[in-house]
């Protein structure tokens, strides 16, 4: 069984807005990916992008300069 541990979790209203929160991330080598919505968080698209928690300054700012759209963003066990 795999180790859970605290992760930063991206939830989106939109598939467009997981997809291009996935690309903005990798274009700025911002380790991460798309995985499927957990249960404790509810999305509209139902994807998520996955990432380690001490990214969230770094993506807030991608998010703010790109105007991405996102649902809630929450650290949690996964």
């Amino acid at each position: 069984m795999r180790q859970k541990s605290l992760k930063l979790i991206i939830s989106f209203s939109t598939t467009n807005d997981a997809l291009f929160c996935d690309s903005l991330c990798m274009n700025n080598s911002i380790k991460g990916r798309l995985i499927p919505v957990p249960r404790e968080i509810s999305a509209g698209c139902g994807h998520a992008y996955m990432t380690e928690p001490e990214n969230k300054e770094e993506i807030l700012k991608l998010f703010e300069d790109n105007e991405v759209m996102y649902e809630e963003m929450r650290i949690m066990l996964y």
